[in-house]
């Protein structure tokens, strides 16, 4: 065992910054400051915008040290850990989380090697790999020439990413990739875990039209038109609302205004940014959570949100949907994300029979509530453990 209580960096996008992968990070850093072997938590944050500050938390420091496409990101991660002197540097990361713009992208993904080139403990938790991705769903690719040089460049990152001490994945598939295609012999799974998991299950729901509530940032591999259009064809036998949780994709500004404007008096709500106290509500309040997307880009933390508040879950067949599913346990109706008209069959599945969508609520909530962060954090800080004394 490590001799000395443990001060754990954790570089990641955290609340209220809206980066992506804010709430995982937000959900990580609290389990890991909770634990008795630690110390004390230090979070490397993107910088705010002016009047935004970090929030006091219980043995958690914020450092903001880079910025979202800077091509200077990866230096000032590796400056301001040196500085604080950590035990260890946790990446909570995925392709895009230091910027939109292709370079400052990649040269943000450098940091792992930069700080385990300082003898500093490097742990990366990767929640995609370039394998998996449609590029041309998720708004990447615009042409077979575009999307080759970025699974090069894709796989020139991922090859130094994996100079970290130890890379984790959430998905099985993803160590076979890494294992088989880079020789990688550091990468572990560990389970993308749920947050907050209500303690009793409730499947109940709100009187009045059923709320079918898609979550996240829209506009590339995650499309509002096919459960608006589903909803026209489900309105001849159900009454139900569409409800849109989030915002635009950085990749795709002005997209939901647009898909207002053309669904102008259909029965849909868009809530905008929905903060993390919100968030409870927004899903306890949705009938069924629904994911009109084309493409994956990895494991996905709406699902497991949605799971721990007893919702059923109305997914496309695609990808690492189905790999989530079968690898955790979870119960979907599928569809086919090129016809709404599949769409509506399998949300009419639930609302046509309460029995079905109930039973479904409650095995994803007790699948959810097998996974919790407390535990997902054990599993890190034995990793850790081992990496400090070997």
């Amino acid at each position: 065992m490590h001799d000395t209580n443990l001060r754990i960096g954790v570089i990641t996008p955290h609340p209220p910054s809206t980066g992506t992968l804010n709430e995982y990070g937000l959900h990580l850093v609290r389990s890991l400051a909770l634990k008795e072997e630690v110390d004390e938590v230090v979070v490397f944050g993107d910088t705010l915008p002016d009047g935004e500050h970090y929030p006091d938390l219980p043995h958690t420091r914020f450092v903001d040290c880079w910025r979202f496409n800077s091509l200077r990101s990866a230096w000032r991660i590796r400056r301001a850990v040196v500085r604080e002197d950590v035990d260890v540097a946790i990446f909570n990361v995925q392709f895009a989380t230091f910027g939109d713009r292709r370079v400052a992208a990649a040269l943000g993904l450098l940091a792992p090697l930069l700080v385990r080139g300082t003898g500093t403990r490097s742990v990366v938790l990767l929640h995609n790999i370039m394998e998996t991705i449609d590029l041309e769903g998720a708004g990447f690719g615009t042409s077979r020439f575009v999307e080759r040089i970025i699974r090069l460049a894709g796989t020139i990152v991922t090859w130094l990413v994996l100079k970290a001490d130890l890379v984790a994945v959430t998905m099985p598939q993803y160590v076979t990739v890494l294992r088989e295609k880079y020789g990688a012999d550091n990468v572990a799974v560990i389970p993308h875990g749920t947050f907050d998991v209500p303690l009793e299950s409730d499947t109940s729901v709100p009187p009045g039209p059923a709320q079918l509530m898609a979550f996240g940032k829209f506009g590339t591999y995650k499309q509002v038109e096919p459960l608006l259009d589903a909803a026209r064809i489900l309105s001849a036998e159900h009454a139900v609302e569409v409800v849109v949780a989030g915002t635009d994709s950085p990749n795709a500004p002005g997209y939901l205004e647009r898909v207002r404007d053309a669904y102008a008096g259909d029965p849909v709500r868009f809530t905008g940014y929905v903060a993390e106290e919100d968030v409870p509500d927004v899903f306890r309040d949705a009938t069924v959570a629904v994911f009109p997307y084309v493409a994956t880009t990895g494991s996905s933390g709406v699902v497991h949100q949605a799971a721990s508040y007893s919702r059923a879950l109305v997914m496309p067949d695609i990808g690492d949907f189905r790999r989530l599913v079968e690898a955790e346990g979870y119960v979907a109706e599928w569809f086919d994300p090129a016809d709404p008209e599949s769409l509506a069959a399998a949300i009419d599945r639930l609302l046509s029979d309460d029995t079905r969508r109930v039973a479904q609520g409650l095995r994803n909530h007790a699948v959810a509530a097998g996974l919790p962060m407390e535990d997902v954090a054990d599993w890190y800080l034995e990793h850790i453990d081992f990496l400090l004394t070997v």
